[in-house]
């Protein structure tokens, strides 16, 4: 070959490596674009389930509806799943494990259809109104609860979120509409110490809520409001509600127990709203782990699907059985009627 075609033969390379480069870097940026597109995508449909409707159109009071309308109100908090509390350690007054906490869950959203339906009747249900007040995992927020865990923080997040959606799947079959709102508790978050700024972005419950949204975004009878901060406002008919978890309130020694840091922390929170021109009725909350109801004050304190543990025993605290909150609003006179549900069955958890 000629000295004239070697050099021709190099700029045929070199001519077609310089398209082959540039037909990667066209390719590198589509795929950029691709990319970006997707995560936008994902942004807005992820906030779509972030920012629920605050006033779903069934919540808005029915002033000439025939017969009696209200709108069921169940609060389920502090769950503590896969979290472990050995009978032997506390008196015999309480076990809890994965599969108890399984069962007790799904005997709470059963045992609310059934106050609802046979205990209740005569009442048309707009629907259901689900607090999610946080603590739903125990976390690893203390050194024992890390090593006596049912499972990793991440996988006890992917357990959970099936039998939840079964539970919030059973009460829309049933009533047509649920609302769900949630805010995080303290045993969910991802520092040491208990932080103010993004409190609920940095914390299991919040995760847990939006990726509980994402599994069910098929299921157009339930609508969600998740928080972004500490607490969430919520209005059912006219009544309203301020969810929050409750760790905010600090003491509860002495004889007047957990009421005194209770009815302070409702006077500041009252105070605070009233100032930030967003009032409300009622402040619901758990944390407590007992279930307090004290309408003339304002306040619901739900119970604790987990029950007596350690900590209560070596502290000399009273048991409670494991129960959650259950109550109706109407629209004329707001809540109306109120219950625990209780979802402890020792015969069938077998210990």
């Amino acid at each position: 070959m000629r000295g004239g075609d070697f050099k021709e033969a190099e700029r045929q390379i070199d001519a077609e490596r310089r398209e082959i480069a540039a037909m990667r870097a066209r390719l590198a940026s589509v795929t950029k674009e691709r990319d970006t597109l997707f995560q936008q995508m994902e942004l807005i449909e992820s906030a779509s389930l972030h920012v629920g409707p605050e006033h779903p159109t069934w919540m808005v009071p029915k002033r000439r509806a025939q017969g009696h309308h209200a709108t069921l109100c169940l609060l389920v908090t502090d769950t503590h799943f896969d979290e472990t509390v050995d009978p032997v350690e506390v008196d015999g007054i309480n076990a809890y494990n994965r599969e108890i906490a399984e069962l007790r869950l799904r005997r709470c959203f059963e045992r609310t259809i059934l106050l609802a339906r046979q205990y209740l009747g005569g009442v048309k249900y707009d629907g259901v109104m689900l607090f999610l007040g946080g603590d739903i995992f125990s976390g690893n927020i203390h050194e024992e609860l890390a090593r006596t865990n049912r499972d990793t923080l991440f996988g006890s997040l992917l357990h959970w979120i099936g039998p939840m959606a079964a539970g919030i799947g059973m009460l829309a079959e049933e009533f047509h509409h649920v609302h769900v709102a949630g805010v995080p508790g303290n045993h969910g978050r991802m520092t040491r110490k208990p932080i103010a700024k993004r409190r609920a972005a940095d914390n299991l419950d919040w995760l847990f809520y939006n990726l509980l949204a994402r599994e069910m975004k098929t299921e157009r009878s339930v609508t969600w409001e998740i928080a972004k901060a500490a607490d969430a406002h919520v209005t059912v008919h006219e009544t309203r509600y301020l969810l929050t978890h409750g760790d905010q309130f600090r003491g509860g020694s002495g004889i007047s127990g957990a009421l005194a840091p209770l009815l302070l922390g409702t006077h500041r929170k009252t105070r605070r709203q009233a100032a930030a021109g967003r009032p409300y009725d009622f402040m619901v909350l758990g944390h407590w782990h007992q279930h307090i109801f004290l309408p003339s004050r304002g306040l619901i304190v739900g119970g604790c699907l987990k029950g007596y543990d350690e900590w209560a025993y070596v502290n000399n605290f009273e048991s409670e059985p494991p129960q959650q909150a259950l109550w109706i609003t109407t629209p004329e006179r707001g809540i109306t009627f109120s219950a625990p549900v209780f979802v402890m069955d020792r015969k069938s958890e077998g210990w």
